[in-house]
Formats: C-alpha cells, sequence, structure tokens
C-alpha cells in the first residue's frame, strides 16, 4: 500500500482548518501559504512523495 502524499494540498488542508478556528488568522494564514507554495515551486519539493 503506497500513500503518496503531496505538500501543497496538505498546507492548504491545515490553513483551511486554522481559519476556521480562528477566523482572524486570515491574512497570516495565507501570507504563510503563499510563501510556502512559492519555495515549494522554487525548490521543486512537491515533486518528493513520502
Amino acid at each position: 500500500m503506497n500513500i503518496h502524499l503531496s505538500v501543497g494540498p496538505l498546507v492548504a488542508l491545515i490553513a483551511g482548518i486554522l481559519i476556521l478556528l480562528a477566523p482572524r488568522l486570515l491574512n497570516f494564514i495565507v501570507a504563510i501559504y503563499l510563501i510556502v507554495i512559492g519555495v515549494v515551486g522554487l525548490f521543486g519539493v512537491g515533486a518528493v512523495h513520502f
């Protein structure tokens, strides 16, 4: 049984849960999400499967 876990959807899931729990953190979470997705895109970390 192989499980392939991508970083992008995992970060999106965590960000969504945090926004639901604390809506005031929306700007902070969106900024972090965009930075993480940018870094993943630049360095190709998204190609790594766990």
